[in-house]
């Protein structure tokens, strides 16, 4: 477009005919792409003036694939607050423009005209890392001929084909290795307290699983429901499977159920009982065994799982409101019984947060633990998912701890001097240059090496000046916690 055209006003979207829909359309496809190429061109540049150490206990990762350059570990944590994403995800993103820069140079130029989607780009980037810099070309190749005319389906299959060509041995042992990997894995939970399981088995311990949850469908399909009516005329088969699903942690329950639905075989002629041939000795005596025992003991055949629920205990007797299950979220407190399904339960007492609970160990107490997880609500390094469980953190000292015998104060370990980090972000803060403050209960500010501050509190994680985060690390250290708003400043002295 000519300067003097950009200089003019440019009409509004719904003042614009169809064709001019269409162009506008077409200008901000271009415009989005060419924003995420800068994106790209922003973290290859962190990564090159990131590319030596500061000294020799500066360690050094490899982001990229072989023959991409080092970067700084530490310097990524930084990239990272500042873009407002996770440090994993940064990673991704130096990764990604290392490997096209320097291992897809000919996709990476199409990439840098605007020409294709970044993010195909990106997916060839991730499915070539594990060749050799000398095979790769191969990928680069096929792949620059096709990314700016076919389907983002079509290019990924391309390079698919081309990665396991340029590197068949690698491609047969990844096939050889993925036979031992095996998982049974659990999803993030939805909006509506609901997760998936997922799992990678044998095609045969598949097809029996499979079979076994149609059989207990089948069963539950005439059981009544709530309402009195079976459960089929209100709940469909995928319903119907999932719940059947959720009996096969009951394995008890489920004996018992299958045992009910199950016609004994009897021979035609006499009428006798007939042991089936699925059922040996083996079989017959274990469930001997177990119609022997007391109900703890067949309770105790399941297995042994920890859930920690939040809940007030207006909420439970009024049965309105919401209870917070870490690793799930928030869940009506109507609904607890399908997340804790027949689970022993413990109640603990509520913590009262405005005790001030101290200790002069390094190790923290458990009740100081329960007091700064729940007056954090997770891992409170910058924009960190709150996705860690309280058993996979550590439980850091803000200000180092020192040891009384060496002039260290009474009372350092407690909530005041506390919060709950993932390994990886305590090992930065401890060695990558990163300060941390806390500013008021559950509220920690965190600085970076070229003087970025964040406020990570109740409300998630938030960029301040470098002004008002000196100002309200300043009051911290008199006992005054700053608030800020958008009425301006507040201070609230303790």
């Amino acid at each position: 477009m000519p300067a003097a055209s950009r200089d003019l006003p440019q009409p509004a979207v719904d003042e614009l005919a169809a064709s001019g829909l269409l162009a506008a359309a077409t200008a901000a496809l271009r415009a989005r792409r060419l924003a995420e190429v800068a994106e790209l061109e922003l973290a290859l540049q962190w990564a090159v003036v990131h590319g030596r150490p500061a000294d020799e206990r500066d360690p050094m990762v490899t982001p990229g694939g072989d023959g991409t350059p080092e970067v700084r570990e530490y310097a990524v944590p930084e990239l990272a607050m500042a873009r407002e994403t996770h440090a994993m995800t940064t990673r991704a993103l130096v990764a990604d423009a290392l490997d096209l820069a320097h291992r897809l140079p000919r996709t990476w130029a199409i990439v840098r005209s605007g020409e294709c989607e970044p993010w195909v780009a990106r997916k060839v980037a991730v499915l070539s890392r594990g060749l050799l810099s000398e095979v790769v070309p191969v990928v680069d190749a096929a792949v620059a001929r096709a990314i700016g005319g076919h389907s983002p389906s079509t290019v990924l299959e391309i390079a698919r084909a081309k990665v396991v060509e340029a590197d068949p041995q690698t491609h047969a042992a990844e096939r050889e290795r993925s036979r031992h990997e095996r998982y049974v894995t659990l999803s993030r939970a939805d909006e509506f307290g609901y997760r998936c399981v997922i799992s990678r088995i044998t095609a045969g311990d598949a097809a029996w699983v499979d079979a076994m949850v149609d059989r207990v469908a089948d069963i539950l399909a005439d059981e009544p429901g709530v309402d009195g009516r079976p459960l089929r005329l209100s709940h469909n088969r995928d319903e119907l499977r999932s719940l059947a699903f959720g009996w096969l942690a009951r394995p008890v329950d489920l004996l018992r159920l299958l045992l009910e639905h199950t016609r004994p075989e009897v021979d035609p002629e006499t009428d006798a009982p007939v042991q089936p041939a699925w059922a040996p000795d083996h079989l017959s005596d274990t469930v001997t065994r177990l119609c022997a025992l007391p109900a703890r003991r067949l309770a105790g055949l399941r297995g042994r799982g920890q859930l920690f629920v939040h809940v007030t205990d207006a909420a439970l007797r009024s049965g309105v409101g919401l209870a917070r299950v870490e690793g799930v979220g928030p869940v009506p407190v109507a609904q607890l019984h399908e997340v804790l399904g027949h689970a022993d339960v413990t109640v603990t007492p509520v913590l009262d947060l405005a005790m001030r609970r101290r200790a002069d160990a390094y190790e923290h107490p458990e009740v100081v633990k329960d007091h700064v997880w729940t007056q954090t609500g997770g891992d409170v390094f910058p924009y960190s998912p709150r996705t860690a469980t309280r058993n996979a953190v550590d439980f850091d000292h803000v200000r180092p701890y020192v040891p009384p015998d060496k002039g260290g104060p009474p009372g350092q370990t407690g909530p005041h001097n506390s919060g709950p980090l993932r390994r990886r972000h305590h090992r930065w803060k401890t060695r990558g240059g990163y300060r941390c403050v806390v500013v008021g209960p559950g509220r920690h500010l965190w600085r970076t090496p070229h003087g970025q501050a964040y406020l990570v509190d109740h409300r998630g994680t938030h960029r301040l000046t470098r002004g008002q985060g000196d100002l309200m690390a300043g009051a911290a250290s008199d006992g005054v916690e700053i608030y800020y708003t958008d009425a301006g400043l507040d201070l609230d002295a303790s």
